[in-house]
């Protein structure tokens, strides 16, 4: 990061998604790109869930982190915690992550405004209408490609959703995870693996053959797309994470990022799962409402999406981007950060650090 400059705007930004693991959240990859944005001076504050999440002990990345209660306890909860860490740490801005986090968030929006904590998240009729249960409809009412699906509530309407769909078929969580079936047994192994982890309903999608190509998003809340990168993985985990992925020139990819953007009037970081057939077809696989895991790409590439929502967020009007790097390649790796039990302790038994 450049070091501070008088002109450099002086902000305290709140971010979750500080679990750098091998299915990795957002927020470190958010925090990098926006110290490296030379218009800012910026102290990180750090929300977690878990007190092993990777990034409350990166000193470097996070100035201070608070744990903030599970989204199941709801917004009165989440509010009262808020307005705690905002007394001491007054917050400009801040920056959910998470798919699950995001309905309490958007909720709180206005109440956070009031504070003076800016937010750029879109309003709860955008995040539903990409939701994965709803997604093929809109894409039938928007001209856009999206894979069959059923939604459905119980194993048992696995054998007429497989006669319908045929094998292989992809098993989804409504927020996360999604597995491959060949088989009615693998269906059903499947369908009580993810409800056990995120609970129903449970989304059952055509399978669509092709190359997965990855596009991140930022949209200014009125249909402009400010920033597109499209990403095509070049290696995947066992997960279906990208661990390795290169920026593409490909206007075919960025116009379906502006077309989503301009149906949905999408406010805020987004990214769309496309999977591209033989036969040249894009198909939307999901919409996540968030920045992905992979967004520090993009600043290395040349449009730097979390440091412009940010600008966003404070009520700045910006210009698309027109140019970015093609060929510019991410690798990500793992290593052993070492701290000591006194921290782990401590955000453990008071929820700072």
């Amino acid at each position: 990061m450049e070091k501070s400059t008088n002109q450099q705007r002086k902000l305290v930004i709140a971010v979750t998604a500080l679990n750098a693991i091998d299915s990795p959240g957002p927020g470190v990859a958010v925090i990098r790109a926006i110290r490296e944005c030379p218009d800012f001076d910026v102290r990180i504050i750090g929300l977690s869930y878990e007190a092993l999440e990777p990034g409350i002990y990166m000193h470097d990345v996070v100035d201070k982190t608070y744990q903030i209660p599970y989204p199941s306890a709801g917004t009165d909860s989440l509010f009262g915690r808020l307005l705690h860490i905002h007394e001491i740490e007054k917050i400009d801005v801040l920056i959910p992550n998470f798919d699950a986090e995001l309905f309490n968030f958007i909720k709180l929006r206005d109440k956070l405004k009031a504070l003076g904590i800016h937010t750029f998240l879109p309003d709860l009729e955008q995040f539903e209408a990409r939701d994965k249960m709803k997604l093929f409809e809109f894409g039938k009412k928007h001209g856009l490609h999206v894979p069959a699906d059923r939604v459905i509530f119980s194993s048992r309407d696995l054998p007429s959703v497989a006669s319908q769909m045929g094998y292989p078929m992809v098993v989804k969580g409504k927020f996360y995870d999604a597995i491959i079936a060949n088989t009615l047994e693998q269906a059903e192994k499947a369908f009580y693996k993810i409800q056990a982890k995120w609970g129903l309903p449970i989304i059952v999608q055509e399978f669509i053959n092709g190359t997965e190509i990855n596009i991140a998003a930022l949209g200014d809340g009125e249909g402009n797309a400010i920033s597109v990168i499209p990403m095509r993985k070049l290696y995947i985990t066992d997960k279906g994470k990208a661990w390795a992925g290169i920026t593409l020139e490909e206007q075919s990819f960025i116009d379906l990022a502006k077309t989503f953007i301009k149906a949905t009037k999408w406010k805020g970081g987004c990214e769309l799962e496309v999977m591209q057939t033989s036969d040249g077809k894009s198909y939307i696989m999901e919409v996540n409402p968030r920045f992905p895991a992979w967004i520090y790409l993009t600043a290395a590439a040349g449009q730097n999406q979390p440091a412009s929502l940010v600008k966003l967020a404070l009520g700045e009007k910006l210009k698309p981007y027109t140019d970015y790097e093609v060929g510019k390649i991410f690798i990500r790796y793992a290593w052993d950060h070492i701290t000591n039990i006194a921290e782990f302790q401590k955000i453990s038994g008071t929820g700072e650090l």
